[in-house]
């Protein structure tokens, strides 16, 4: 899996338009193996990411559970506390 692509289910506030074609993109670049299709793949690259974001929306729509939504401030730190673990602590800035 890509590390750029980041969970969207079960967070509050739940996930943007933004969030959900950003990780579709990431999703059709891994697929693809283009970071940037050249002109004569761009149509093929663009409607694959519109598809990914269309059912990705779908899915996080029809998806259920008990548990009491993330906060996303709280998942933001955990993160960093992991890269500053695995990187040091240079890996805190953003």
């Amino acid at each position: 899996m890509c590390r750029n692509i980041k969970t969207l289910f079960n967070f509050e506030p739940p996930a943007t338009d933004d969030e959900i074609r950003a990780a579709s993109l990431q999703f059709v670049r891994k697929l693809s193996g283009f970071n940037k299709p050249s002109r004569a793949n761009q149509e093929a690259f663009e409607g694959a990411v519109e598809e990914v974001a269309r059912v990705a929306h779908q899915l996080l729509a029809s998806l259920t559970t008990s548990a009491a939504p993330r906060d996303r401030e709280v998942e933001a730190a955990r993160a960093r506390e992991r890269a500053a673990r695995r990187f040091g602590p240079r890996a805190q800035t953003s």
